[in-house]
């Protein structure tokens, strides 16, 4: 299979194409090798939620220091039918997880993947909360920063695409309030939007401020939930 794969990747890197392995085991290198191979599996991902429940709050928070130190990870973001936990229960047809909204949207900055997309089928994301953020989000990244964080336990990081900044935050099966430190943003005046864990698990909050590189959020994560920020210079339309 490994030898398959790079004649794969040559073949594909003849004909000018990117290459995304779902299904494949942990990286090992070659996208040092090969430019156009995009992504790659090789995590347990959302997918598990059909038959298990094994897809945890702490589960999603240990990846970004466990698997997605290998390389970018392709983990199936994007479940929206979110439950408590207490309420989930693992089935093939309309899938739930047992994590929030907000942690969802927190995936597309946290996880770090080049090649993204909504991991359900259509009728999941019609009118829902939050696809305003999926919409908006980069896949590409020009600066990364980690914030604050502990294994398994919650994790905030923000990425930089151009002039704009986006920061993902999750937590574990404990809600938190996280104090999110804007230094990194420099010198100017910014536009922060927030997406927060609202009442429900398939609720999110959104509130619009004026922030500076002095200012702080705080930004409250649900049980087995999480969040999402974009911040603008104060002088984009």
């Amino acid at each position: 299979m490994t030898a398959f794969y790079h004649r794969l990747m040559r073949t594909a890197a003849r004909h000018r194409l990117m290459v995304n392995l779902h299904g494949a085991y942990p990286p090992t290198g070659m996208i040092r090798t090969w430019p156009n191979y995009v992504t790659q599996e090789g995590v347990l991902g959302a997918e598990y939620n059909k038959w298990s429940r094994r897809i945890t709050a702490r589960h999603n928070v240990t990846l970004p220091f466990t698997r997605m130190l290998l390389g970018p990870m392709d983990y199936t973001t994007g479940g929206f039918r979110n439950a408590a936990p207490e309420t989930f229960e693992p089935r093939n047809l309309a899938p739930m997880v047992m994590t929030t909204r907000g942690q969802a949207l927190a995936m597309y900055v946290v996880y770090d993947s080049p090649f993204q997309g909504v991991s359900d089928s259509p009728d999941a994301y019609r009118g829902q909360p939050g696809m305003d953020f999926i919409r908006l989000v980069p896949a590409a990244w020009d600066e990364t920063r980690f914030l604050s964080g502990r294994i398994g336990e919650h994790i905030a990081i923000a990425r930089r695409s151009g002039r704009d900044w986006y920061v993902g935050a999750m937590t574990n099966e404990e809600g938190r309030e996280l104090e999110i430190s804007l230094a990194f943003l420099g010198a100017g005046r910014f536009q922060a939007t927030l997406w927060r864990d609202g009442d429900r698990p398939d609720a999110v909050e959104t509130e619009q401020r004026a922030v500076t590189a002095g200012d702080t959020i705080a930004l409250r994560l649900a049980r087995s939930g999480g969040g999402a920020i974009r911040i603008t210079p104060a002088s984009t339309p």
